[in-house]
């Protein structure tokens, strides 16, 4: 089984900080994600 790369709460701190006004490609460059997986944590 895979691994998972980042913790719940991880993943809901790079959320609030999308939502506080970060642009979604500044902050996938700044996390090492795709901005799809950004989108798809936005999603669940």
């Amino acid at each position: 089984m895979k691994r998972k790369r980042f913790t719940e709460e991880q993943i809901i701190a790079v959320l609030r900080e999308h939502e506080a006004g970060a642009k979604a490609g500044d902050l996938a460059r700044k996390h090492g994600v795709s901005e799809a997986t950004l989108y798809n944590w936005k999603a669940k």
